[in-house]
């Protein structure tokens, strides 16, 4: 097996962005099925979230792609916007020194600014499949091009009612492209997708070892009646009860003390229902606890933004429902609490799954009533083993303290994905776009007559109608900027400055 992403043979500009971004060893999934999509064979993927399963198939996408193409060879489907988002990201470092344009399309947006990207160069599209089939009726998406259709997180893809949407899509690519296909769980259904569409696929099946699940601690608390063992502590005393009975009020009360007194760094707690998420997201800020939430009700760009906090660190505590938060990769996640039990097998399966990666510790905790129970006993029963009832121990004042301080301390943001990436490169405008005639060619012909200047120091240029942006890679940004308020392109000295 190859252990290093150099032994595939792929591009100095991949090669570079996989370095810069912290790719050194290929993980398991990745050193399968890369060999095999760099052949440009079907594929069947299936494993878990977290095991590098994108950049599994971005990798090959990236490599494929051909900067003169203008419009797309590869098409990208993801069950949510939130997926869409973090693919298209991943997708757009790894090819970000191939100058590659990655668009993403998604409802909950406006489809005119899409299209008017769509229109624009592009290298791989990622979408959902109902706003990906908005553009193919509209005539906005290009398929003539399409050599490769992935289709992500295929389960939860059927689970969501996407299968007619997806067959739509596979019939309107006349180009007989490669498809590969990656999913956590492998049903009936999707068998039935992979033997209509996909043509002999390399089954890859990657078990997680134990090395690898990392040691995730088990606790279960049954919340009837534990308040007895409870402390009285004024900081905990809850109104809950008024919205929603009082046993949610006990609930909720031993939750806050379990979150005190493991005052996790990094945690997702999973609630039953959006309602469940909004009031206990509610709670939380009202008792002084920092924490965002997401579900399928939040406006998408609220729901965006709030992801993009909680990777950043500007909270610790992400509330969430299971279908939004499906999939989405968050590193280093100390804790999971599920406040509400799943009601599904796989699903408790999944959730605690996100802690403990890697080789890293992890701690589950679980709360469940008595109607749990059943629920409780068929996970037993799927995952080989009892879950541990744990007994509750107090919050001690120490404890309780260091929780509360912790509220207030001041946030350290953390390291964007990509940010080493950003430090090398600048962004600069310029003036004039499509209106005066100016092409991505007349940019990196400028661009190349300065001297020690080569196409391998450009990165995205984005012609827009009267203004163009170009990185400029490797560090020498200054030096562009400088040659550019001489310089002339298409005739005329433009204005150049730094941009965001």
């Amino acid at each position: 097996m190859i252990n290093q992403f150099e032994g595939y043979q792929l591009s100095k500009e991949i090669i570079g962005a996989l370095t810069i971004l912290g790719y050194k060893e290929p993980t398991k999934i990745q050193a399968e099925v890369i060999p095999v999509a760099l052949q440009r064979r079907d594929i069947v993927g299936k494993s878990q979230t977290g095991s590098g399963k994108t950049a599994a198939f971005a990798i090959p996408l990236c490599e494929e792609a051909v900067w003169e193409e203008n419009t797309p060879t590869a098409l990208v489907l993801e069950p949510t916007r939130e997926l869409t988002v973090q693919t298209k990201q991943e997708i757009f470092h790894i090819g970000r020194k191939k100058r590659l344009k990655v668009p993403d399309v998604f409802g909950g947006f406006p489809i005119d600014k899409q299209i008017q990207t769509l229109k624009q160069k592009s290298h791989i599209v990622v979408g959902t499949p109902g706003r990906v089939m908005d553009h193919i009726r509209r005539g906005t998406l290009q398929l003539g091009n399409i050599k490769s259709v992935v289709i992500d997180e295929a389960d939860l893809m059927l689970d969501m009612g996407f299968a007619e949407e997806v067959g739509q899509i596979l019939e309107k690519i006349k180009t007989n492209p490669r498809i590969m296909l990656f999913s956590a769980t492998i049903g009936e259904e999707i068998e039935h997708m992979i033997e209509r569409y996909l043509k002999e696929p390399v089954v890859v099946e990657i078990e997680v070892s134990q090395e690898e699940k990392g040691n995730i601690k088990e606790e279960v608390y049954e919340v009837t009646g534990i308040n007895s063992a409870m402390q009285s502590t004024n900081s905990y005393d809850s109104n809950i009860a008024n919205e929603l009975g009082e046993q949610s009020k006990e609930k909720y009360q031993l939750f806050l003390r379990l979150l005190a007194r493991e005052n996790p760094d990094s945690c997702m707690i999973f609630c039953g229902t959006k309602e469940m998420v909004n009031v206990l997201c509610r709670k939380l800020r009202k008792d002084g606890v920092k924490c965002g939430m997401i579900h399928g009700d939040i406006d998408q760009q609220d729901r965006i933004r709030t992801v993009e906090g909680f990777r950043e660190g500007r909270f610790r505590y992400l509330i969430a429902t299971d279908v939004v938060a499906r999939g989405i990769d968050f590193d280093n996640l100390s804790h999971v609490f599920n406040y509400d039990f799943p009601t599904g097998r796989e699903t408790y399966v999944h959730r605690i799954g996100r802690t403990g990666r890697n080789g890293k510790t992890g701690i589950a905790i679980s709360l469940i009533t008595d109607s749990d129970q059943k629920m409780k006993k068929m996970v037993e029963n799927y995952v080989g083993y009892d879950l541990p009832m744990e007994n509750y121990v107090p919050v001690s004042k120490e404890e309780e303290k260091a929780f509360w301080n912790r509220q207030n301390e001041k946030v350290v943001l953390k390291k964007k994905k990509g940010a080493e990436f950003n430090k090398t490169i600048t962004k600069l405008s310029i003036s004039g776009g499509k209106k005066s005639k100016m092409r991505a060619v007349d940019i990196v012909g400028t661009i190349c007559s300065i001297p020690d200047m080569v196409a391998e120091d450009i990165g995205v240029i984005d012609v827009r109608d009267s203004l163009t942006y170009v990185e400029i890679l490797n560090g020498k940004g200054k030096k562009v900027l400088d040659a550019l308020q001489e310089k002339t392109i298409k005739g005329k000295v433009r204005k150049v400055r730094i941009t965001r």
